[in-house]
């Protein structure tokens, strides 16, 4: 079972999130801010991370390049309520882009494409 770690300041999505990927058959963990992300994905080992871009006291595109620099494999998804994050240089160490929604369609086939793109099935 393929574990995702979540992190999201919003309490809802995070909780949205992870209902949703736990009924599709994902182990789910979560963060509510990028405080010591590196040492979290030590101890967690998650096979992905959705992150949020815009969080209170954290920038994502800086996270990002945290993770980048101690998991270069790691498939992350950055998250975002707007897609204009794709003009920052630093968001093109992402593997994959979701903008929010409620539906969470497209974020459940980018989980699958990114954890299929490393050889990881979420059974």
């Amino acid at each position: 079972m393929a574990k995702i770690l979540i992190v999201d300041d919003e309490e809802h999505i995070r909780m949205l999130y992870q209902v949703e990927l736990e009924d599709e058959g994902y182990e789910v963990v979560t963060a509510a801010d990028g405080k010591d992300l590196v040492g979290r994905i030590e101890r967690e080992k998650p096979d992905l991370v959705v992150l949020d871009i815009k969080m209170a006291g954290y920038n994502g595109l800086d996270l990002l390049q945290e993770v980048r620099n101690r998991f270069y494999d790691l498939p992350v998804i950055l998250c975002s309520a707007y897609d204009s994050f794709r003009r920052d240089i630093k968001s093109i160490a992402a593997d994959f882009y979701v903008v929010k929604s409620s539906d969470l369609t497209q974020l459940k086939r980018t989980i699958a494409r990114a954890l299929e793109s490393v050889g990881h099935t979420k059974t």
